[in-house]
């Protein structure tokens, strides 16, 4: 064999191995993509607003860069309401005022949660209402109206949630069916805790029913639950070492748009924007991981405005002071459209203008990489 041949053979033989290792590499399979998912219930653009004038440091919400829109009616209202903008989000179908995990035909429909843990998935929900309100309860429930919480707390213990947190002992200990469902959990391997945010399990399923109904308003003196919630669902569901689904829901900004009440809106949302950091630095140091922040709707119609000196003794404005005041429209929700934020691996898909039902599927295509 002469050296010109010889040298052909040798290259033909290291393309064939380096194509064999690119191809033995391009198979290899990804690892699954864990995702936390934050709802700030009546958070529109105005009310995140107010985290970047009332608050000390600079927001968290400034350290995103993939920004979309989602447009919010429900299918028999334009305006919706936490219940229908949840399940648009759990199940991506929009349906009718109120249902939970329920199609616009009052059918059950499979819920995120579900279908990530037919592939494995842990999952997690924290809230600071009872864990059976409207948004928790639409990644785990299917009842026809929001207000059944005695029957979405059913659901819950057939629900096989890995950790939840918030209030709502009432509706699994003290129920109008005399049913102990506490201690139902208890059996099915659930370490529970009704006292405090204490150490969790990792071998058993872990609850934290911390309220007879809802957790207290900051106003109300409510210190960090929301954030040591969330790094205690985050430290469990990582010891776990499989891949995650998490919800986590600021109840309160919502509430404060209905009470038209500045300063309650205002300190929520600094609560929610604080747990946020605690999320974007559990992500830096868990690269692949998608987080997703949105709301169900706006409530309050709220604005940021021009700040004025009122005479006590007559109601009336009189100069202009250099600050911004939080200005209400109504004590209602409304139709506005709410920002979503997005950070991670997949975060590019929740660019643009979207129905809130498509955060679901994008969800969903950012797990499965396409």
């Amino acid at each position: 064999m002469n050296r010109f041949t010889k040298t052909i053979l040798l290259s033909l033989v290291a393309m064939c191995y380096i194509g064999c290792e690119n191809k033995s590499v391009q198979n290899t399979p990804k690892e699954p993509l864990n995702v936390i998912f934050m709802v700030g219930d009546g958070m529109g653009l105005s009310q995140i607003s107010t985290a970047f004038y009332f608050g000390e440091d600079t927001p968290n919400f400034e350290q995103f860069q993939d920004i979309g829109f989602i447009k919010t009616p429900s299918t028999s209202h334009t305006i919706t309401d936490s219940a229908a903008g949840a399940t648009a989000f759990s199940t991506g179908q929009k349906t009718y005022k109120r249902a939970i995990g329920m199609s616009k035909d009052s059918l059950p429909i499979p819920t995120i949660i579900e279908t990530l843990q037919k592939e494995g998935y842990t999952s997690g929900l924290v809230s600071l209402t009872p864990i059976t309100h409207a948004t928790p309860g639409a990644f785990y429930a299917h009842v026809k109206d929001r207000d059944l919480h005695e029957d979405i707390a059913l659901d819950l213990v057939k629900s096989n949630i890995d950790f939840f947190a918030g209030g709502g002992l009432k509706y699994l200990k003290h129920r109008s069916d005399q049913k102990d469902l506490y201690a139902e959990l208890i059996t099915k391997n659930y370490k529970l805790d009704s006292v405090e945010l204490s150490k969790y399990d990792i071998n058993k399923k872990n609850g934290y029913l911390l309220a007879h109904e809802g957790l207290p308003s900051k106003l109300e003196g409510r210190k960090r639950f929301f954030q040591d919630a969330t790094q205690l669902a985050l430290n469990y569901l990582t010891e776990k070492e499989k891949p995650f689904f998490l919800m986590l829901e600021g109840s309160y900004i919502d509430w404060g748009g209905h009470a038209m009440d500045a300063e309650l809106l205002k300190q929520e949302v600094l609560d929610f924007d604080k747990t946020l950091g605690v999320v974007l630095k559990y992500i830096k140091k868990h690269p692949n991981t998608l987080l997703v922040v949105t709301a169900d709707h706006e409530t309050g119609g709220v604005s940021i405005g021009k700040s004025y000196v009122v005479d006590e003794a007559t109601g009336e404005r009189s100069e202009e002071v250099d600050n911004v005041s939080i200005n209400f429209n109504n004590d209602q929700h409304s139709g506005t459209l709410i920002p979503v934020f997005a950070k991670g691996k997949g975060s590019a898909h929740f660019r643009g203008i979207y129905e809130n039902n498509e955060i679901y599927h994008k969800i969903l295509k950012a797990i499965h990489h396409k």
